[in-house]
């Protein structure tokens, strides 16, 4: 086999799997270095050159000229350099050209297996490198594989998988199906790239809408926030840079056309738009539809909200499994809970302070000891550790047992007004009910 015929046969198959001509000449240069080492134990005073257009292969090893060889990968005795160089002399360097084709059969052997597995480590560096440029893209492919934990989907033979994790629970996966799913990390393993696809990422609603609104895509409207439960509901919030476009309205389309664009590719997965607000009562309001609260008490700097809502209403407020106060949570970046009303005046009505002085048979000379030590309510009192309240002066054991005795004897009373105004007025709504 002359060099030529072995070039062409490695240009064949460098043309099966599209690499190109520079990088074959690397990959044949880096062949004959690999034999030369595994041929003479060193490679370091070598050199390939190879012209794939001429189908030339040239390997050149560098020797010093001595008068007695000792080592005859790096030496050449002066007598025989001289049949080739008549001028030269002891410690010059010499140029002794190989043949490639002295390697033989064993060079075919050798040269198809290092080719074959040069061009692997191309085709999985090229693939590594085509899909993360891609990361955060979604992409179009076919199911192939589909195992208990991961579902398998090819592009032109490449395989990205979808972990379970990245899947929508609710939807079923066929050999054959075509699929829209976002590249979400790829990495590189001893095996090659391991691509990750989703379906279930935030990221991937986010791409799906800047396919179907244009104006997200241009910048005029931004998606600020995305809350989802994969395949079931989202929340996301919207805001436009132009007062002329209504960002909630671009985003649903004429007639609900871009929305359900992308429902249908979602299988039905219910999505919020929510219109900014730099009002977070307003920002929280919206996002918790379809209820609406009646009542709301933020604390911007814990980013924490008490929704309080009608007692009918709280259903809807809080959702399936809390998903709607969860998801408004998620998306506004708050920490919120919904009450009742009835329960939220039912607590302010306890956490309303009671004085010590309201409390009927306690006398003006405990008053004061007790107002003297700092305690001036009943929750006062009751807050205070027994022994911390003995060690009043003036307060002892029998005091103290009288003190608390006619304390409960209170807060019954004051029990049994409540639940007689609650029933009479409960009398009165059902008397309007009736006319």
């Amino acid at each position: 086999m002359r060099s030529q015929e072995l070039i062409e046969s490695f240009s064949s198959i460098a043309r099966e799997k599209n690499i190109d001509r520079t990088e074959l000449g690397t990959i044949i240069e880096d062949l004959f270095l690999s034999l030369v080492e595994k041929q003479y134990g060193d490679a370091l005073n070598c050199s390939v050159i190879v012209n794939i257009d001429k189908g030339e292969i040239e390997i050149y090893q560098e020797k010093t000229v001595v008068e007695e060889v000792n080592d005859p990968v790096h030496e050449i005795e002066l007598e025989k350099a001289l049949k080739v160089e008549p001028d030269l002399e002891l410690g010059d360097p010499f140029i002794e050209l190989i043949d490639p084709l002295r390697f033989g059969r064993r060079l075919v052997s050798a040269a198809k297996q290092l080719l074959a597995q040069k061009i692997r480590d191309i085709e999985r560096q090229n693939v590594y490198e085509e899909y993360l440029n891609r990361v955060n893209e979604i992409v179009i492919g076919d199911v192939r594989q589909i195992h208990r934990d991961n579902v398998y989907v090819y592009i032109d033979q490449c395989e990205l998988r979808m972990s379970k994790e990245e899947q929508i629970e609710l939807e079923h996966y066929r050999r054959g199906d075509t699929i829209h799913a976002l590249v979400k990390s790829v990495t590189m393993t001893p095996k090659g790239p391991e691509i990750v696809i989703s379906r279930s990422d935030n990221q991937f609603l986010y791409k799906l809408f800047e396919m179907e609104v244009p104006e997200i895509e241009d910048g005029i409207i931004e998606i600020l926030s995305i809350a989802r439960s994969p395949g079931d509901r989202a929340k996301i919030i919207v805001k436009s840079s132009d007062k002329r476009i209504d960002a909630v309205g671009a985003c649903v389309g004429m007639r609900g056309s871009r929305i359900q664009a992308i429902v249908r590719e979602l299988n039905g997965e219910k999505i919020d738009v929510i219109n900014y607000s730099t009002q977070p009562e307003v920002l929280v309001s919206r996002a918790l539809a379809p209820s609406k609260p009646i009542d709301l008490y933020i604390d911007d700097e814990k980013k924490y909200c008490l929704a309080v809502f009608d007692d009918e209403d709280i259903e809807s407020a809080v959702g399936k499994n809390y998903q709607n106060v969860n998801l408004a949570s998620d998306v506004t970046n708050y920490t919120i809970d919904v009450v009742k009303k009835s329960q939220y005046e039912a607590e302010k009505q306890e956490r309303k302070p009671i004085y010590l002085k309201q409390v009927t048979g306690i006398t003006t000379r405990i008053l004061e000891i007790l107002e003297k030590a700092h305690i001036h309510t009943v929750q006062d009192l009751m807050n205070s550790p027994r022994d911390a309240i003995l060690d009043i002066k003036g307060i002892g054991d029998k005091t103290l047992d009288k003190l608390v005795e006619k304390i409960d004897t209170y807060m019954e009373i004051l029990h049994e007004r409540e639940t007689e105004k609650e029933e009479s007025s409960n009398e009165i709504s059902k008397s309007e009910e009736v006319k």
